[in-house]
């Protein structure tokens, strides 16, 4: 696919404007459960008012800019948290707190967090994932994911993620909003509560039921669940979208007057309409009303610079698509090539955005689990339970290790670096084979078994040699006491 320059720059744009605007027109009415009856802005004209909906992803610019996408994994994320993300609320606070234990993403995300993992902190900010990946859905959810599991885990804060993050990155060549929902729906469980919650309002607008009994049924369907939470809110975006009919007035106002995370769900319609038509779609007294800085609230804002207007975010943006849709020597099956020419899709059809491949990736993985890898080994570590661990007690984990990056057979060799008193117990030694195109994979099951002292953080390292490999992969393992 080949995409014009400027007609994808105004897209861009567009998106950062739209988010604006949602998000200054819900945040007054931010966590008001009941029906709304809005009919525009509430806050003072010239100026939008601040949201860490687009604060954190000039974080994530920020990223991309220094290590590049390449780079972009959850644990460099979570240092990002740590160094430039302030607020402490709901699962941000949670995630933080675990990332300072030494506890790494995913299960950063899981631990202690059952209250917030399936909230709306990570969907609400997928935008720059899809701007620096414009029709390349597959990136954009692979990162989407990185990005949502250090404070969601393997939660539905998670799969919100990778179902907005898809839709707008397909967006920018596709501007149909059932297709973009199947888009969507393609890339996370069916059986997961996002998708319910979004095929309930499918449901009622394919059978002529008005929006207000759309929005009510969504709503007693995730009673259980509670407030601010992802299935709800995402289905009011998808109200938004479907009953506004291509509307960007309507399906604002629609979104917000469903209540719950106001500004959240105004804030993701606008970006994504302004993702699939570019700036004609917004009205021109919104956009004089709302102008074009961006205010920041949850950044830290001491050691680092940000972008202070969409303008400049959106030239942050296309100086980094040369490398962020550059395909290597493996390119994928969508490539995407900016030009000065017409825009050309010549062989494209939407399904080949659909697929469900990733999140079947991760599929059956314990909730307390995570990766490392160098260049030759990957290893996924999973507990059989929280990472927790009492005086004389026990915990059982599994180590299994996958080649990277090679067609051969290798042996690896564990060894357990272990506070004092600790023993780890199990195979020392797997033999990995290399299955045709792919590589094999082993696993070894090992019990850690703590001494008479046990401390609040119990910091093990995990060596994983090969020989005629003069680098070993080191794995910090942190056991709470």
């Amino acid at each position: 696919m080949k995409l014009n320059r400027d007609a994808l720059r105004d897209k861009i744009y567009a998106c950062w404007l739209g988010k604006n605007i949602g998000g200054t027109m819900g945040t007054p009415h931010e966590g008001k459960r009941e029906l709304l009856d809005i009919s525009g802005f509430a806050s003072e004209p010239g100026a939008p008012l601040p949201n860490d909906d687009l604060d954190l992803q000039l974080v994530w610019l920020k990223a991309l800019s220094e290590v590049g996408p390449a780079g972009i994994n959850s644990k460099v994320l979570g240092e990002y948290w740590l160094s430039y993300i302030g607020p402490p609320w709901n699962e941000y606070g949670v995630c933080k707190a675990n990332l300072r234990m030494g506890i790494v993403p995913p299960m950063s995300g899981e631990l202690n967090n059952e209250e917030w993992k399936h909230s709306n902190g990570a969907w609400i900010r997928t935008e720059i994932w899809a701007c620096t990946h414009p029709a390349m859905p597959e990136k954009a959810i692979r990162l989407a994911f990185e990005d949502a599991c250090v404070d969601h885990g393997f939660g539905e804060g998670t799969y919100a993620a990778i179902f907005i993050a898809a839709m707008q990155s397909a967006a920018f060549v596709v501007n149909d909003i059932d297709t973009l929902i199947e888009i969507g729906l393609s890339k996370i469980p069916e059986n997961c509560r996002v998708a319910r919650s979004v095929k309930i309002v499918l449901d009622c607008y394919k059978n002529g039921l008005d929006w207000v009994t759309a929005r009510n049924r969504v709503v007693e369907d995730s009673s259980d669940l509670g407030w601010f939470q992802a299935p709800a809110n995402v289905a009011f975006v998808i109200i938004g979208l479907k009953y506004g009919e291509g509307d960007f007035k309507k399906s604002l106002i629609l979104a917000i007057n469903c209540g719950d995370d106001t500004d959240c769900t105004g804030a993701t319609v606008g970006a994504l309409l302004g993702i699939m038509h570019g700036t004609k779609i917004i009205p021109a007294d919104w956009r004089a009303y709302i102008g074009d800085n961006i205010i920041t609230i949850a950044v830290i804002q001491g050691s680092a610079y940000f972008p202070r207007s969409c303008t400049e975010l959106t030239d942050c943006v296309m100086n980094l698509l040369p490398v962020t849709t550059y395909q290597g020597l493996n390119p994928c099956r969508n490539k995407v090539e900016i030009t000065d020419g017409p825009d050309e899709l010549d062989d494209f059809n939407p399904r080949m955005f659909m697929g469900r491949e990733f999140v079947e990736s991760f599929k059956g993985r314990s909730r307390y689990s995570f990766t490392a890898e160098n260049t030759y080994v990957s290893a996924l570590i999973e507990f059989d339970g929280e990472p927790v661990i009492e005086p004389l007690g026990e915990i059982r984990l599994k180590v299994t290790l996958k080649n990277c990056n090679c067609g051969d057979y290798r042996r690896y060799t564990l060894r357990w670096i272990l506070p004092r008193g600790f023993e780890a117990v199990g195979r020392t030694n797997l033999f990995v084979k290399w299955h045709g195109p792919g590589s094999g994979s082993e696993t070894a099951e090992i019990t850690i078994k703590a001494g008479e002292q046990v401390d609040a953080v119990n910091n093990i390292i995990l060596e994983i040699s090969s020989p005629g490999r003069s680098v070993p992969l080191l794995v910090p393992v942190v056991l709470l006491g």
